[in-house]
């Protein structure tokens, strides 16, 4: 095996103090800051968090909201996008929705609307502010970080200290993979661009994402797997 595999999965030992996944769970499923406690408008709808952490899994896909597939759904990534994550990740959907295994916390956990073009807002800031940290720290075992999109970067990048790694844009960011995949002494970090098939032109015009990063991508995945 590669040295740069990883090795057994880390032990689980949560610090005193710190929550616990049976309690944030339910508290994140009754969240609804976006709507009484909001930074800025309120959320335009009634709100549907959709986050699956997990107490075991070693691989976390952090996304930045749901659509309006996976808000009507409650189930993350049941959308062409997650059919191509799933596929650069090389795993099919059972294995993808085993929580034992993949734990997925995006960066807003409700749908956030759409703009005035009918794209998807950006992910509430207040999820961040008031669950990230926490879900974090109560999932120690996490070893492998997929940051989806320059929201999820930012805020895994930074909080791991590398946040001096990312680039003026998500293309520069995402072509430093190797340096941010090896940096650090944390989880290893994946950052790539969101699987929407909006962006099917970077894709073509970044050959390189496929032919270098995927493979070494999918076999990072199978190894925890």
């Amino acid at each position: 095996m590669p040295p740069w595999l990883p090795g057994p999965a880390p032990k689980r030992d949560i610090p005193r103090g710190v929550d616990s996944l049976d309690a944030l769970e339910p508290a994140i499923r009754a969240c609804r800051i976006c709507v009484e406690r909001p930074w800025g408008a309120p959320l335009p709808h009634e709100p549907r968090p959709v986050a699956w952490p997990s107490a075991t899994a070693r691989i976390l896909v952090a996304g930045q909201a749901p659509g309006t597939r996976v808000h009507a759904s409650g189930r993350p990534f049941t959308d062409p996008s997650g059919d191509r994550l799933r596929s650069w990740m090389g795993i099919d959907a059972a294995t993808f929705y085993d929580r034992s295994r993949i734990a997925i916390v995006p960066m807003g956990f409700c749908f956030p609307g759409l703009d005035a073009k009918g794209g998807d807002l950006p992910p509430r800031r207040e999820c961040r502010a008031a669950w990230h940290d926490r879900l974090m720290a109560a999932m120690p075992q996490v070893d492998l970080i997929l940051a989806v999109g320059a929201t999820a970067q930012a805020y895994h990048l930074g909080r791991l200290g590398l946040g001096h790694l990312a680039g003026r844009t998500l293309t520069e960011t995402v072509e430093a993979w190797r340096t941010i995949r090896s940096a650090g002494t944390g989880p290893a970090v994946f950052v790539l661009p969101h699987p929407s098939w909006r962006n099917s032109g970077w894709l073509k015009r970044h050959p390189w994402f496929e032919e270098d990063l995927l493979p070494v991508l999918r076999t990072e995945v199978a190894a925890r797997l």
